[in-house]
């Protein structure tokens, strides 16, 4: 440990978190992120605290405006007496590995709101657009009172669809003159998306883009009556144009998973993610310190003396990993 840290005291820190002291909220996120020993006692205090807040993921191509229409989303929510959480899922610094854009220098306008907690978190190399932690500090902030989590992932094609797992409504953001439909297309964007907002609609090309979009849409799997038909929203962000439009889009689509068990069934589905990742990671580290391991090296000799196969041998591995025969 090094020398002058200051173990933190985790009850004090979500007593005042459930305060909605920003500092608590930070030192918890920081305590996730960097994976710290105190981690398994934060989340232990958080979960009888959590399942309160509906979580929305807003994804897009970089340039499409989900800074901007995630902010405008925030005054709205703000304006309708709803605390916000925003988590703002930056590229990872090659130097630092911390976010590349600031809270404050992305969402100014909201930073001085008690009501308003932001926070960027960097990929640090995960795939996805999603902080590994991302779910971890969803809690966070669940926890501090927060009743709607804006969760807006960096925009990197194709893997964007992981926000699907993470959120209770994904938002799919376009823009016209980008290619986008044709580009969700091909990122599998289409089938993840709950509510689609063409954005700039202000931009020559906009109806066309409604057009081809709502085309692809239609062109989707064949869908039952009463289930959930994505709709088109257009917004001018920047002048906050059709953003009401956007929030009472989203308020239907909770109200139509509550009404299903839709909204409790994606979030059992999100825990089962979630244990199943942490496992994964500990059965990994668990792995790792096998490597200098007699009995790892023992199977890696065979498997290259083409003794024994690298399926029997993952499975004699994992037998001794977890204490199985």
């Amino acid at each position: 440990m090094a020398a002058g840290y200051q173990v933190p005291d985790v009850p004090a820190l979500v007593d005042q978190a459930r305060e909605g002291r920003p500092r608590a909220v930070a030192r918890l996120i920081s305590l996730v992120e960097s994976g710290a020993p105190q981690l398994r006692e934060v989340m232990a205090a958080l979960a009888p605290l959590t399942g309160n807040a509906y979580v929305v993921g807003l994804t897009g191509s970089p340039g499409v405006g989900k800074s901007t229409t995630t902010s405008a989303l925030v005054t709205a929510y703000r304006r309708a007496g709803r605390r916000v959480g925003v988590l703002a899922v930056d590229p990872s610094s090659p130097f630092s590995g911390g976010a590349l854009l600031g809270d404050r220098i992305r969402m100014s306008d909201h930073a001085s709101d008690p009501g308003v907690y932001i926070r960027s978190m960097a990929t640090r190399g995960h795939l996805g657009g999603l902080a590994w932690a991302a779910p971890q500090a969803v809690r966070v902030l669940d926890a501090a009172g927060c009743e709607v989590i804006l969760v807006e992932t960096v925009g990197v094609g194709q893997s964007e669809v992981e926000i699907a797992a993470q959120a209770d409504t994904s938002v799919v953001l376009l823009a016209p003159g980008m290619g986008d439909g044709i580009q969700a297309a091909k990122a599998g964007i289409l089938e993840i998306g709950d509510v689609f907002v063409v954005n700039k609609a202000d931009r020559d090309g906009a109806d066309a883009t409604v057009r081809e979009l709502g085309h692809m849409l239609g062109l989707g799997e064949a869908r039952r009556p009463g289930d959930w038909r994505p709709p088109v929203v257009r917004t001018v962000a920047a002048r906050a144009e059709g953003v009401d439009e956007v929030v009472a889009a989203l308020e239907k689509h909770r109200a139509w998973m509550e009404e299903r068990g839709v909204l409790a069934d994606r979030r059992r589905r999100r825990a089962a993610g979630e244990v199943e990742t942490i496992a994964l990671t500990a059965l990994r580290a668990r792995i790792g310190d096998l490597r200098g391991d007699q009995r790892l090296g023992a199977l890696a000799e065979r498997v290259a003396r083409g003794e024994l196969d690298p399926y029997a041998a993952a499975d004699d591995l994992v037998a001794g990993v977890t204490g199985g025969a």
